[in-house]
């Protein structure tokens, strides 16, 4: 698949820092349930957020070679004061904008470690970029926001999932993955509101060597239809399958199968 520019993925790193600073200034109550995420507040997926950006800004700069402990950050914990918004925005807001900063000054193609054997500044652009796109979901949801995407970045979030779950399959087999295999088994996702030159429709092969895809229309097993935005959270189970705004037509039984056990995060 064609990646986005690096300055693409930074712009929109920023774009989604601000906006998800809109959800924190908005009134709304940042002690109440993520219900997507139950087990954080929204102060604690905003913490979670703003920290991941600190991290990632911290191994771009540093030219990181190996993992870098979470204590060796600074400011990641955030504010030690909690359910102050004003306060919050300022250290999220002075997050985005160094990691913005860092990987902007370094480019795409520096080396540095990560987690995925794409070692290199580009990885995290997008890695980031996508983390904070579907994070803000979250937060839009349990504050009773809008919340929508540009369709390159939705489309693009897609791939990039996709190439993290056969990740997953080729290098740390487990249960989940495993149970993933097997013939005959495939999934077609078709966003309905975008036109031929983005191509977002996907084809995803269960196969007996692991998990395959690739863009276009064919015929599935099951299908997930609908708008892209709720097509990627439905496929990132930030909406469910019944929700309006989506249809899925063949056996349910395989998409909500696929989506049990291709979350590995």
């Amino acid at each position: 698949m064609t990646l986005l520019a690096h300055d693409r993925y930074c712009d929109e790193i920023a774009h989604q820092v601000a906006l998800l600073r809109a959800v924190v200034t908005s009134g709304a109550d940042l002690s109440g349930t993520v219900p997507t995420c139950p087990d954080w507040s929204l102060e604690d997926l905003v913490r979670h957020m703003g920290g991941a950006l600190r991290w990632v800004e911290f191994i771009v700069r540093t030219r990181a070679e190996e993992e870098v402990p979470e204590e060796r950050v600074p400011g990641l914990a955030g504010p030690g004061t909690r359910g102050d918004a004003a306060v919050l925005d300022a250290w999220l807001a002075e997050g985005g904008e160094q990691v913005v900063a860092a990987l902007r000054e370094a480019g795409p193609d520096t080396k540095v470690w990560s987690w995925a054997g794409i070692l290199n500044c580009g990885f995290w652009a997008r890695r980031m970029a996508h983390e904070i796109t579907v994070h803000r979901a979250d937060a839009a949801l349990a504050a009773g926001l809008p919340y929508e995407v540009a369709p390159d970045v939705a489309a693009d979030a897609i791939d990039e999932w996709l190439q993290i779950v056969e990740f997953v399959q080729r290098t740390a087999p487990h249960d989940a993955a495993r149970e993933l295999r097997g013939p005959g088994r495939s999934i077609h996702l078709h966003a309905t509101d975008t036109g031929a030159d983005l191509n977002a429709e996907w084809f995803i092969e269960l196969t007996e060597a692991g998990v395959t895809w690739r863009r276009g229309h064919e015929k599935a097993t099951v299908a997930l239809r609908g708008p892209l935005t709720p097509v990627l959270l439905a496929f990132y189970r930030r909406v469910p399958l019944d929700a309006p705004e989506v249809e899925v037509l063949g056996e349910r039984e395989l998409l909500e199968f696929w989506l049990e056990r291709a979350t590995f995060g």
